[in-house]
């Protein structure tokens, strides 16, 4: 599957920035079965430096710094991307969790840190005992990895809400869970800390997710956006991708832009403004697949 992707971000600010400095995750990741065909960044006022390089968890990142006085930023990025099918996985035959999370922190045991890395909780993550009494239905004893994953992304897509109202990125994931109403973070922090909390790697995976419009209606411009999910780790498959938003495991319609521990590794824009007051700001995605 080929993918034509804008995403174009505004900021309006009350009061003129004089310089602001930025980090953005917005440039897709290549990996083995993702190919970038075409990449393009524009930002205006044009940026006085602008860096590209790769953070901690290899993804793309730029680093700009803008000098000139402005009261909007406009960051538009547009991408060409090819997704490959995902190769055929029995979940059930994965290793027991169980047996894996011991291994993992096994102190004579040789240590892969880009899996462990991924075991220990983050500050969107932090488990709770009602976190832990919730995933406990999912890891059962001798249940593979990837099998007690599934088991929960399915539990997690029925017994949630999707509310884009009732939480923001503030939101703890102890909230998530006593309402069960948030938002694609929200569920994949949530996930992530049933699973971290059992000692089983997994990441935080920040794209898009390609949306289809009801019967008989035209896709309106812009009415996409960003996504969010997860992807475990198995000795057998490695990193498998799971949805707990929509109770999927990601074939070809999720295109990945970056992995981490979880949103604020990831986050599409961060930065600091002298100046600028209040500011609102207003998104846009379009992903359309070519024919």
């Amino acid at each position: 599957m080929i993918y034509d992707i804008s995403h174009k971000t505004l900021y309006r600010y009350s009061a003129p920035v004089s310089q602001s400095h930025h980090i953005m995750h917005m440039s897709p990741r290549a990996f083995e079965r993702q190919i970038v065909r075409r990449h393009s960044l524009l930002i205006e006022p044009a940026p006085t430096s602008r860096i590209e390089a790769e953070d901690y968890f290899g993804n793309p990142t730029s680093r700009l710094s803008i000098e000139d006085e402005h009261s909007e930023l406009v960051i538009h990025a547009r991408s060409t991307i090819e997704v490959a099918p995902r190769p055929l996985i029995e979940i059930d035959d994965s290793q027991e969790w169980q047996q894996m999370a011991n291994g993992l922190a096994d102190a004579h045991a040789p240590l892969d840190l880009q899996v462990l890395q991924f075991t220990w909780p983050s500050r969107h993550t932090m488990p709770t005992a009602e976190i832990v009494d919730y995933a406990s239905p999912s890891l059962q004893p001798g249940q593979p990895v990837l099998s007690a994953a599934w088991d929960l992304t399915r539990r997690m897509f029925k017994d949630f809400t999707f509310d884009s109202s009732a939480t923001d990125i503030s939101t703890p994931i102890s909230t998530v869970l006593k309402q069960r109403r948030g938002v694609c973070q929200d569920f994949s922090h949530l996930a992530l800390a049933c699973l971290r909390a059992a000692r089983i790697p997994a990441r935080y995976v920040s794209g898009y997710l390609l949306t289809r419009p009801p019967a008989g209606q035209q896709k309106l411009r812009g009415a996409d956006a960003s996504h969010a999910w997860i992807s475990v780790w198995a000795p057998e498959t490695g990193w498998v991708d799971f949805d707990p938003t929509n109770g999927s495991m990601p074939q070809t319609e999720h295109i990945s832009i970056a992995f981490g521990r979880d949103y604020d590794d990831v986050s599409p824009i961060s930065g600091v403004l002298l100046g600028g007051g209040r500011h609102t700001v207003s998104v846009a995605v379009d992903v359309a697949e070519r024919a």
